[in-house]
């Protein structure tokens, strides 16, 4: 069996007649975009949460990064965040809000605080659910009715998708992250790539990645159309897990890691496709058009409709974000950089980004913006005085939330302006209306910051 068979077959309540699983689901996250149709719906039939032990609550999506102390000023944002409050509060639930040391975004708080653990399942109304697989999780985003479901039931009714494995072997390069490791594998399947399956990730180049870098992995497997993203506990995940908030203590933890070690796919499991590739072909990324597979190394230049398969959306895309088929991206300049988002806004990545920026000074013509992904990752990064390095270096260190990836709150990037972003999507107006966004890795994103163009981020190290 493969892992995610195990996982899957573990978590049978029963199977219906149509062929659909009804699956038990051991965590629900919710935050204040997708749950309020979801009360309300529960609300209008008269139904009661049925597990409420099992959710658990943030403000991320429409939460401001600046003054969080003080009331939310956009009026749809702080109704969002209001109805949050009021329905967690009626219902008893479990909320990491504004103010909490707990608060952060949804996919960034649950792995800190251990609350995430191999072998669940789990649930948010959030596509980016998919991270938490790098834990040996069948993790993946449902839509509002879905967590309704839930809510009445801690069950859900699912077609088991079908399997597929990439293998990654060998050893990265210079200035080669996990964020371009997900990005090359992107522009090789494409958006679609993955559709129908769930993806694990092997071979000796994922095992080398720390659990932080695996989570940006299985961040953007939906980027390639997959359901989800997985990758087998070892003993890097043990490590990172232990003395969690919510991690199990003491003996419970030993008996835990006993069975999370059972979590791996047998030597003879048969996936339905198979891809390999190696670590060593991976160059710094970073995207040119309006999907997270329209990705090209530093090294390439932007393709020409030659080379693609659909040419009126390679036009229509480079139309949007004012390029052209056949130039390279070198020495572009742009004016705009965001470092954060589900993808890359850990400790891991501040700190990257802190290392290479010591003693630099940000190009005069950038804005660059460093959002944390909790408050935690805020406090931690104090604590070891990057804010301070960030600070000297001309970056803004926010507060938590989802910010800039998404036009959702005050932090959009201005018409026809473009931002290299270390965020998960590129699509058009994703960052605002007319923002033009490339998708690249923190190193990547700082270096663009220093120069005020793209670089060749291993030039500078």
């Amino acid at each position: 069996m493969t892992l995610f068979d195990k996982i899957w077959d573990a978590h049978i309540v029963t199977k219906l007649e149509s062929g659909s699983d009804v699956l038990y689901i051991d965590r629900h996250f919710i935050h204040e975009v997708t749950s309020p149709q979801a009360f309300e719906g529960l609300r209008q039939r008269g139904l009661s949460l049925f597990r409420k032990e099992k959710i658990v609550a943030t403000a991320d999506h429409n939460v401001p990064t600046i003054n969080q102390h003080l009331p939310i000023t956009e009026k749809l944002s702080r109704h969002q965040v209001d109805t949050l409050i009021e329905n967690c509060h009626k219902n008893n639930i479990e909320l990491y809000g504004l103010g909490h040391p707990y608060q952060g975004i949804v996919h960034v708080i649950g792995p800190e605080l251990g609350i995430t653990k191999p072998g669940m399942t789990i649930v948010c109304g959030d596509s980016h659910t998919s991270t938490h697989g790098a834990f040996g999780c069948v993790a993946f985003g449902i839509g509002t009715s879905q967590i309704e479901q839930v809510m009445a039931t801690q069950c859900l009714i699912q077609n088991k998708p079908k399997t597929m494995r990439i293998t990654v072997d060998g050893k990265l390069g210079k200035g080669v992250l996990a964020k371009d490791i997900i990005l090359f594998i992107a522009s090789a399947l494409t958006t679609s790539g993955g559709t129908g399956y769930f993806i694990e990730y092997a071979g000796s180049a994922i095992r080398a990645l720390s659990m932080e870098a695996r989570m940006t992995i299985c961040n953007m497997s939906i980027e390639m159309g997959a359901r989800g993203g997985i990758i087998a506990p070892d003993k890097t995940t043990f490590e990172y897990i232990k003395g969690k908030e919510f991690a199990p203590k003491g003996e419970k933890y030993e008996q835990a890691v006993a069975h999370w070690k059972t979590l791996h796919s047998d030597e003879n499991a048969a996936f339905d496709q198979e891809h390999h590739f190696k670590a060593e072909d991976i160059q710094p990324m970073l995207t040119y058009g309006t999907n997270p597979g329209m990705g090209i190394s530093i090294a390439q230049h932007i393709p020409t409709p030659q080379e693609v398969d659909n040419p009126a959306g390679l036009e229509k895309s480079l139309a949007y974000m004012g390029l052209k088929s056949g130039q390279t991206m070198l020495g572009h300049p742009v004016n705009y950089v965001f470092i954060g988002s589900c993808t890359n806004s850990r400790i891991e990545d501040l700190r990257i980004v802190a290392d290479f920026v010591k003693n630099k000074r940000k190009a005069p013509n950038v804005y660059a913006m460093i959002v944390p992904g909790s408050k935690q990752v805020e406090q931690q990064a104090k604590a070891e005085g990057l804010d301070k390095i960030l600070e000297a270096a001309g970056f803004e260190l926010r507060e938590p939330g989802c910010s800039a990836c998404l036009g959702m709150n005050e932090d959009k990037i201005p018409t026809g302006e473009y931002c290299v972003s270390t965020s998960n999507r590129n699509f058009e107006g994703r960052q605002g209306p007319g923002a033009r966004t490339i998708l690249a890795s923190p190193l990547m994103a700082a270096a663009t910051a220093i120069e005020g163009k793209i670089v060749d981020v291993r030039t500078l190290m």
